[in-house]
């Protein structure tokens, strides 16, 4: 835990440049809080603040966000970007998913972007379902372990697959929310984008780490990998200017169950 810590400081001046953020799950989420006409809500693991964004620009000033991490530069990050694109409302915590400092019942909803698998699962959710009001969402944005060995890396780069041990599939979330009870799932939304790139900027996204997974890898392991990385690419595709594949994502959208009088 302490690597991939070091690894997000490391990353966090280039981190929304590295990444790709996807604009499904906010239109979705922006659909299924229509109605609301104001929201209390958190980012948890927010990373840089590329999500936190995309969440202001369609869900607009009926917003408030606590945007929580453990990272303190990643925080940084995120209130300077939210601050240079004139956003007030939020504010950062520093803080550890299964800690999160905030009131029960008193968030509309909580997010998480592709951070799920750096959490103490059953800890967070404990958590979150206190957080949260009656019928209160939370939004679960993630990648399965079988969805990653379809990308571009879980093909071709070697022992991908074998590092990212923390995704999970999505018969085993089902198990770890029945032991949440008041969080129960009301929709699951799939999602597969397709791609294209080129090795040379594949390469430069590697090189930087842009998935925690690469810090997983010993240098030799990953020096060797990447060679055969190019090798493997350089093989399947004829343009190394134009590599196309399909990156696959789920969305989790939990509810609050309204207490009833006498019981939890």
């Amino acid at each position: 835990m302490k690597k991939i810590h070091i690894h997000f400081s490391k990353i966090a001046h280039r981190y929304r440049d590295l990444r790709t953020t996807d604009l499904e799950p906010i239109l979705f989420i922006k659909k299924k809080l229509q109605k609301h006409p104001k929201i209390a809500a958190a980012d948890i693991g927010c990373g840089a603040g590329r999500y936190d964004l995309k969440l202001f620009q369609y869900l607009g000033k009926k917003l408030f966000l606590n945007c929580c991490d453990a990272n303190l530069v990643m925080l940084k990050q995120l209130k300077e970007f939210l601050e240079k694109n004139k956003i007030k409302n939020f504010k950062t915590i520093k803080t550890l998913a299964n800690k999160i400092p905030l009131k029960n019942d008193s968030l509309d909803c909580i997010f998480t972007f592709n951070a799920f698998h750096h959490f103490k699962v059953s800890q967070f959710l404990r958590k979150s379902s206190f957080i949260l009001k009656n019928e209160g969402y939370l939004f679960i944005y993630t990648r399965l372990r079988s969805q990653n060995r379809r990308n571009i890396w879980g093909k071709h780069f070697p022992l991908f697959n074998e590092k990212e041990t923390r995704l999970y599939e999505l018969n085993e979330l089902k198990n770890l929310l029945r032991k949440t009870p008041l969080l129960k799932i009301k929709t699951i939304k799939h999602f597969k984008y397709n791609r294209l790139s080129s090795l040379d900027w594949l390469i430069e996204q590697a090189q930087n780490h842009h998935y925690s997974t690469f810090y997983l890898y010993t240098k030799k392991e990953f020096k060797n990998s990447l060679e055969r990385f190019k090798q493997n690419v350089q093989l399947k595709f004829k343009d190394l200017n134009k590599i196309n594949w399909s990156d696959e994502n789920i969305l989790l959208v939990l509810q609050k169950e309204v207490k009833q009088h006498g019981k939890m």
